[in-house]
């Protein structure tokens, strides 16, 4: 009998969904666009402001993990209650969760992986670093390839650790969005 991944222990969970990257796929930005409309339905008694595609499936000509992640910004954080209760109905998981973000997987199966797999970020308007990251590395090419470098070093490193491979690119991703943020300026306040 299969464990439910509420049962499995950290290093389960790990090695059922190893870490795994793919060349870029030019149907994540559909996958992107039809949660979307299933989010914007499942949340239309919720003030949300923005919905973003985030992550490396956003970015265009580089590697990544095949789950799309998506941004959902609201009014502020009155409304986590609701949204939890409302996903959950819905079939996301919800992974964590503190008093100013939530995130919520979908995807994530006994057997591993779905075909499509998602991370739904839940937060407050103006908490949204991950936008200017992926501008800037849209916009930059030439420092998009070497986030992918260093995404590709630590893939085997930590296939089966996730929070060293997440580790390995802290410092990377702080520093460009650091210099994104002064480039862009308050593009997304």
């Amino acid at each position: 009998m299969q464990k439910k991944l509420s049962e499995m222990s950290l290093e389960e969970l790990w090695r059922l969904f190893p870490i795994f990257l793919v060349e870029h796929q030019f149907n994540w930005k559909q996958w992107y666009f039809e949660e979307k409309a299933i989010l914007q339905h499942i949340l239309t008694s919720i003030p949300v402001k923005r919905i973003s595609h985030i992550g490396s499936t956003a970015v265009s000509n580089i590697w990544a993990k095949p789950i799309v992640d998506i941004l959902v910004e609201v009014a502020n954080d009155a409304a986590f209650t609701a949204i939890k209760k409302l996903l959950m109905n819905s079939g996301y998981l919800c992974m964590n969760q503190n008093n100013k973000r939530m995130s919520f997987n979908k995807g994530y199966t006994e057997s591993g992986f779905a075909e499509k797999v998602f991370h739904i970020h839940i937060r407050v308007v103006g908490d949204n670093d991950e936008l200017y990251f992926r501008d800037y590395l849209m916009e930059y090419p030439e420092v998009a390839k070497e986030y992918e470098k260093l995404k590709l070093a630590l893939w085997k490193k930590y296939e089966y650790h996730r929070d060293g491979y997440t580790e390995g690119k802290t410092e990377f991703i702080a520093k460009l969005t650091l210099q994104a943020k002064t480039h862009y300026g308050n593009r997304y306040s």
